[in-house]
This record gives C-alpha cells, sequence and structure tokens, in this order.
C-alpha cells in the first residue's frame, strides 16, 4: 500500500487540480464496528487505487439510515417495540467526539486525504444527522443536519447555525449540506457566502429529481458538487427487521445515484445506478473562476440593497452555566 503525505494531497495551496471521490455504498445496520470497517476500507480503495484527494461518504453511512422502518409509531401512539428498535439504533450512534472519530482521523492523516463522512452522532438521549469533516490534520470538524425531513424527525434532532464550517483545505473550500437541506435555499445562500468551491452532498435522495437539485446547485453556486448516496437492499438490515418496501432479500431499498458536477453544471460522473462504487473525476479549480465570471450569487450578482440575510451561528443548548 501506498499514502499521500499531506504536501500531496488537497492541502498543497500550489495545485490547481483535486481529484474527487463520491463512495456509493451502505454499511451494515446496527453494527457499528462493522460499518466503520467499511467505511476504511471504502477511503483507503478511493485514496490508494482511484488517486482521491477529497472523498465524500454517504448519509449516515456510521450509524445506518433506517430505509424503511417506521419504529412503530403513529401519532399520539408509541409502544415498547418501537421503543426497543429505538434503543438499538442509539446504540448504533457513534460519540463526537470518540473513538470512531479517532480512527477515521488517523486514517486521513496516514493518508494525507479530505474526507466528509455522513453519520448518526449520539449526545445524550438525541440523535444527530451528521457530516464528520477530516483532513491531513485528522477530525476538523461537523455539521449537524438543520432540519430532519419527515419521519426522520421522531429519530434525529435539530442541529443550529454553530455548526455550519466551510473548511479551507489550501487549493479549495470545502463545505457539506445534508440530503434535503440541499432545498434550503437560505442555507445555501449563506453557505455561497462563505465561499464553498466543493459542495459535499451526503444523501439518501434516489430519486431522478434529485440530479436536477445536484445540477441546480452547481450552477446557482458555481461550485464543484459531490452527491454520495447509499445503494442499499434489503439483505443488508438484519433478519428480524421487516422494512415496509418488503422481505425480499434482493429489494432495494435506497437505489444510489451518487453524482459529481461542474461549476457549469456539467455531469463529471455517474449517476451511479444499480450498484455499489466510487466515482471519481478530475476537477480544475481554475472552472471556479472561470463559471463566476457572470454569476456570483453572494458577490457582483447579489442585490444588497433589495435582498439581506442574517444568520444565527450561536449555539443553541437548553441549559447554560455561569
Amino acid at each position: 500500500m501506498t499514502s499521500k503525505s499531506p504536501s500531496t494531497a488537497a492541502a498543497g495551496t500550489s495545485r490547481s487540480t483535486v481529484t474527487a471521490a463520491v463512495v456509493q455504498a451502505a454499511a451494515p445496520l446496527f453494527d457499528t464496528k462493522a460499518a466503520l470497517s467499511r467505511a476504511e476500507e471504502l477511503l483507503r480503495e478511493a485514496v490508494t487505487d482511484r488517486g482521491a484527494d477529497v472523498v465524500v461518504l454517504p448519509e449516515a453511512f456510521l450509524g445506518g439510515y433506517p430505509k424503511g422502518l417506521d419504529f412503530d409509531i403513529s401519532v399520539g401512539r408509541r409502544t415498547p417495540a418501537g421503543r426497543e428498535l429505538f434503543r438499538r439504533y442509539h446504540d448504533a450512534a457513534i460519540d463526537v467526539p470518540g473513538p470512531e472519530v479517532d480512527t477515521l482521523a488517523a486514517l486521513t492523516r496516514e493518508l494525507g486525504c479530505h474526507a466528509v463522512v455522513g453519520a448518526v452522532e449520539r449526545q445524550g438521549g438525541t440523535l444527530y444527522c451528521v457530516a464528520l469533516f477530516f483532513g491531513p490534520d485528522g477530525y476538523l470538524g461537523l455539521h449537524r443536519k438543520l432540519m430532519p425531513t419527515a419521519a426522520e424527525r421522531y429519530l434525529w434532532g435539530q442541529g443550529d447555525g454553530s455548526t455550519l464550517p466551510v473548511v479551507d483545505i489550501g487549493a479549495a473550500r470545502l463545505g457539506a449540506a445534508i440530503c434535503w437541506e440541499n432545498y434550503m435555499p437560505l442555507f445555501r445562500t449563506a453557505m455561497y457566502a462563505k465561499g464553498v468551491d466543493l459542495w459535499c452532498a451526503p444523501t439518501v435522495d434516489d430519486r431522478d429529481a434529485w440530479q436536477a437539485t445536484m445540477r441546480h446547485i452547481a450552477l446557482e453556486g458555481r461550485c464543484f458538487v459531490l452527491s454520495a448516496n447509499q445503494y442499499l437492499r434489503r439483505d443488508a438490515l438484519p433478519a428480524d427487521l421487516h422494512p415496509v418496501q418488503g422481505d425480499e432479500p434482493d429489494t432495494v431499498l435506497i437505489g444510489g445515484g451518487s453524482v459529481i458536477v461542474s461549476p457549469l453544471g456539467e455531469v463529471l460522473a455517474g449517476p451511479l445506478r444499480d450498484g455499489e462504487g466510487i466515482l471519481t473525476a478530475e476537477l480544475d479549480l481554475d472552472d471556479l473562476t472561470r463559471a463566476r465570471f457572470d454569476f456570483d450569487p453572494t458577490g457582483h450578482y447579489a442585490r444588497p440593497d433589495v435582498f439581506t440575510l442574517h444568520v444565527d451561528e450561536s449555539a443553541r443548548t437548553a441549559v447554560t452555566r455561569g
């Protein structure tokens, strides 16, 4: 195995190109050890075999996305069985900081790469869907999903404005929007104002319409878009679970659609369907400036005399001390 030193990874300020990889895969649900091992394997493959400088893994890769499970809940009603299923889900989540974060931080230090990894974070009795940022210096921070979608709201809490990082990796600036956060226009505007160049979109949305969203954001933000989705079949779930899609082993629960898009909306790789895989593309970072020649959404194409946006980036906690 060969590994990159940080000086040859995306941290190099003189570089005009970056090789990006989006990973389409699923990890075993409720098996954090196996999920971590799979994440390590995929990151190594993307960097050592595919030459990636920046790697994006799907939403909730560590901790799992329980597609098709209803946790036995309806309006005004919970059951012991549903509570026990949530306990299993809670146990599979990770602590930040914690051993899984330490393992991935050590790996990106070794490989000299940057990575964005979808995970489910456990903090007390609350779970958060997060994107974890790693680099040649290890763990760099996280973004918590601001608004869980539909039934996700009885599984995950809401993030606040204190976790909206855009990470300077030397050659470019890296940010993340998780799944349907990509449909929040004010969120996008806040990220554009921070100068995001590589827009990472960990997701489980496998609809054809998602492709239009990814191309729109690339055009609107004049940024590269790296969308990594899971590919999940029924036979990847524990046998005692019964998703609403059915119990046939080859039933596809999440159908992929990972894609890489240029700042002018051109598809550079993907969308990937019908199985797991890794997409890569060499990104010409000078395309960012070329694309912003005629459009910069929070710069020369903005109208601050007409429109302004206030972003509250303070941490919101239930209890403060001092």
